[in-house]
């Protein structure tokens, strides 16, 4: 009888123990799944870096677009005093009462502030110019990631940049053959703006170990004759015309492949 009661006991402290153990498991799994809250249906993705950095690119442009246009206002205000002073100057001087050189002093202001608001609107085209090449650039970007297998020495051109697949392989054990070229061509050194990985790709997160970057604008006559020397080869090129926020400082040619981000 007493060793029956004893087993009892051991059952009854086994299933409390069991019981105290669970609950607090249960518990804190239960936080767990509350502190890991599915976000709402509809919630949009979060913009990866390159995104991020051309919405804030575009919008900034925006901006200063916008500081322009309030910019030509003021200014086509000022040419049309600057234009009635000019008619009363003329006037003036047609009835003897100011000097010439008065009268000229006039026209000069008038075409100052003709020449503000030329300067703001030729700025308001830049600024539409740099927005559009960056939509052309990204959905270039997209059209080559939908076509990874490239057919060899294809091209693909933008108003911003031009990209040449190539047909050979290239590393930068082959830039000598480049800065002969070169060298023979128009007897100064190649500009070589970075060679190999820089500080500005470890910034955007761009592999460039195996690629140069040469200072030329590719509509330039030097720039003209490297893409040729480049295609003739079957080397693999990136001619970019302006700046690309994430891509491209500037205008300049990029010799290698693409730099892929990682």
């Amino acid at each position: 009888m007493r060793s029956v009661v004893v087993n009892a006991v051991r059952i009854a402290l086994s299933v409390c123990l069991i019981v105290f153990t669970i609950v607090p498991l249960a518990t804190a799994a239960q936080r767990k799944s509350k502190s890991k809250k599915t976000p709402p249906a509809g919630t949009p993705a979060p913009q990866n870096e390159l995104s991020k950095l051309r919405d804030d690119y575009i919008k900034s442009t925006n901006e200063y677009k916008s500081s322009l246009e309030k910019l030509i206002a003021i200014y086509e205000k000022s040419v049309v005093r600057a234009e009635e002073k000019v008619a009363q100057s003329k006037k003036l001087l047609d009835e003897g009462l100011i000097s010439k050189v008065q009268y000229e002093q006039s026209e000069l202001a008038l075409k100052s502030e003709q020449d503000k608001v030329n300067t703001a609107r030729h700025q308001m085209t830049t600024a539409d110019d740099q927005i559009a090449a960056i939509f052309m650039e990204t959905e270039a970007e997209k059209t080559i990631a939908k076509n990874l297998k490239l057919a060899r020495q294809s091209l693909v051109r933008t108003a911003a940049f031009t990209r040449y697949t190539g047909s050979s392989g290239w590393g930068l054990g082959d830039a000598w053959k480049v800065q002969r070229f070169f060298q023979d061509t128009f007897k100064r050194e190649l500009p070589i703006a970075v060679f190999g990985q820089g500080s500005i790709h470890e910034r955007w997160r761009l592999d460039h170990r195996n690629a140069m970057d040469i200072s030329l604008h590719p509509d330039s006559e030097e720039g003209k004759a490297l893409l040729n020397f480049l295609q003739l080869n079957g080397i693999p090129y990136s001619a970019f015309r302006s700046a690309i926020p994430g891509t491209a400082t500037g205008p300049h040619i990029h010799i290698g492949r693409p730099s892929h981000r990682y």
